[in-house]
């Protein structure tokens, strides 16, 4: 459970860096006028759209701490089976197995 719980923290700080650094290279939005495009607004657009994912992945690793803790963790909220450890390495976040993540798309 030890290395469970460290390896949610630091996944947690890496991902909250992440949205440190994007929101503060997003303060400012490049200027452009209509009809000129800049590769700067398109650069500031992806930051935009990675900041909110990056906000979505700490809330999930949040929570995957907090289930830690509960004792559900590593367990598929959808069918109860255990989540493989291959999976969980590399999704820590995951709340669903494979199969049930497979069947949700």
């Amino acid at each position: 459970m030890q290395k469970e719980i460290q390896i949610l923290q630091e996944e947690l700080a890496k991902t909250r860096d992440q949205i440190a650094k994007l929101q503060a290279s997003l303060q400012e939005k490049p200027n452009y006028g209509i009809g000129q495009g800049d590769p700067a607004i398109v650069r500031w657009e992806l930051d935009q759209a990675i900041l909110e994912q990056s906000k979505e992945r700490a809330t999930s690793l949040a929570q995957a701490l907090t289930r830690l803790q509960q004792g559900t963790y590593g367990v598929c909220e959808q069918c109860g089976q255990p989540i493989h450890p291959d999976r969980l390495a590399v999704l820590p976040e995951t709340k669903l197995c494979i199969d049930c993540a497979r069947s949700k798309n």
